[in-house]
């Protein structure tokens, strides 16, 4: 009984001891930041992340703009993706494993007939006033293994 009376308050310990670690680790997640600025495009357009980390979409436009995944090339989750993103808005996913997201804003991006991205020149892309073709309104996230993975 006397042994039981020690290895009980032993074994709570080591428990919580790892369940604090487990919350360490998630806390320690980061949110990184894809803007839309006064202008229609993602920056950065390329984001690297790790598995567990979440990215947050703010825009700083005057347009409404989305993020729609681009399911053909995407790896990392979140296939089926269409958030309305309003001006002056925000929206976060979280991505849990390793792949890449690749996403565009429906309403810049001109689509091909199998509603893929079109490179930007005279068959594609957004036509400013002055004629210059510019790229579709897209991005990408990488998102490697957590560093404990």
């Amino acid at each position: 009984m006397r042994k039981l009376l020690v290895v009980i308050p032993v074994a709570v310990a080591l428990i919580a001891i790892g369940a604090i670690s487990a919350l360490a680790r998630d806390g320690h997640r980061a949110v990184h930041q894809v803007t839309v600025p006064m202008e229609d495009r993602f920056t950065p357009f390329a984001l690297t992340i790790r598995a567990g980390d979440s990215v947050r979409w703010v825009n700083n436009d005057s347009d409404d703009h989305t993020v729609v995944s681009d399911d053909a090339f995407n790896t990392a989750g979140h296939q089926g993706a269409n958030q309305l993103l309003p001006s002056g808005s925000a929206f976060v996913l979280r991505f849990k494993h390793a792949g890449t997201f690749v996403y565009y804003c429906r309403f810049h991006a001109h689509l091909d007939s199998a509603n893929q991205p079109v490179a930007p020149g005279p068959k594609g892309g957004i036509q400013d006033s002055n004629g210059n073709f510019g790229t579709p309104m897209s991005g990408e996230v990488t998102v490697l293994p957590h560093g404990g993975d």
